[in-house]
């Protein structure tokens, strides 16, 4: 684990967003692994879900696949998990590095019960369970309005940005992760190689893309991308005086086509045209 977390302060963190919210809430590590939740049980409707093996293989796939999004995004996902009940998740980001995920679930956003009932039935047909058990437990889950969710999603972000200002997770400064992500931020503006990463911290190159992979949920070179590309749009923002080919040399590229290239694939519109919509 590349972070240290107060679990102490979490676990009261988290007990205040269930008080508020009714939905409960999990803190897992940047590989996924439940750190700690409010509370701690997870529902019925969930355990006779998880009792059957294809059943917990589909929740562990469900929610491997909207942390490797949030993760590759940035951003938090909401998602209707595998047996039809809402959560949301959000990455947790100190000094750019992923750190780890905040997750809320099991919550039922439907207009009705027969409607609910029907589409978790719908996602749940092939699997070896208790239909009437089922149907019993997703009727003991409180219904919330979209309105609601949207509501409880925004109070996670706060949560999240909480967490880390007040500093209940903070970097492990050894670990090799944060080494390497130390390194890119004060080197992206240079040539920067995967090969050259592996014999400056002596590790094989499968090695380096799983810590990329970890840190920010793509590879060594779209995350520099993405470095020189927020720098780029500072400098258009704030340095008027320069011309754009100077701050294609300031952001590490000395092809002035190239940089065009570049920020224009990832901000969707030109640095000319960036600069003069600011």
């Amino acid at each position: 684990m590349i972070s240290v977390f107060d679990q102490t302060k979490l676990q009261g963190l988290l007990k205040d967003f269930y008080q508020l919210s009714r939905i409960r809430i999990t803190v897992f590590d940047e590989d996924r692994n439940e750190l700690c939740s409010y509370p701690e049980d997870i529902p019925v409707f969930c355990q006779i879900i998880r009792s059957c093996e294809a059943g917990e293989r589909a929740c562990v796939r469900c929610d491997k696949a909207a942390c490797e999004r949030a993760a590759r995004e940035r951003k938090t996902q909401i998602y209707r998990c595998h047996a039809g009940l809402t959560k949301a998740v959000t990455p947790l980001i100190v000094h750019d590095v992923l750190v780890g995920y905040l997750l809320f679930g099991h919550v039922y956003a439907y207009p009705d019960r027969e409607s609910g009932w029907a589409e978790i039935r719908r996602c749940c047909e092939g699997l070896p369970l208790d239909l009437e058990a089922l149907q019993q437990a997703s009727r003991e889950r409180p219904r919330l309005e979209p309105e609601y969710v949207r509501s409880a999603t925004q109070i996670l972000l706060a949560v999240a940005s909480y967490l880390v200002m007040e500093r209940m997770a903070t970097l492990q400064s050894d670990h090799l992760a944060v080494q390497i992500d130390e390194y890119l931020s004060a080197h992206f503006t240079e040539r920067v190689r995967a090969a050259d990463l592996c014999r400056r911290f002596q590790i094989g190159k499968t090695q380096l893309y799983q810590i990329a992979k970890q840190l920010y949920g793509c590879g060594i070179s779209e995350h520099v991308r993405a470095l020189r590309v927020k720098l780029a749009k500072e400098l258009l923002e704030e340095r008027p005086e320069l011309s754009l080919a100077e701050i294609a040399v300031q952001c590490g590229y000395h092809d002035y086509n190239y940089f065009i290239h570049v920020f224009t694939q990832a901000v969707g519109t030109p640095p000319g045209a960036f600069r003069r919509g600011k």
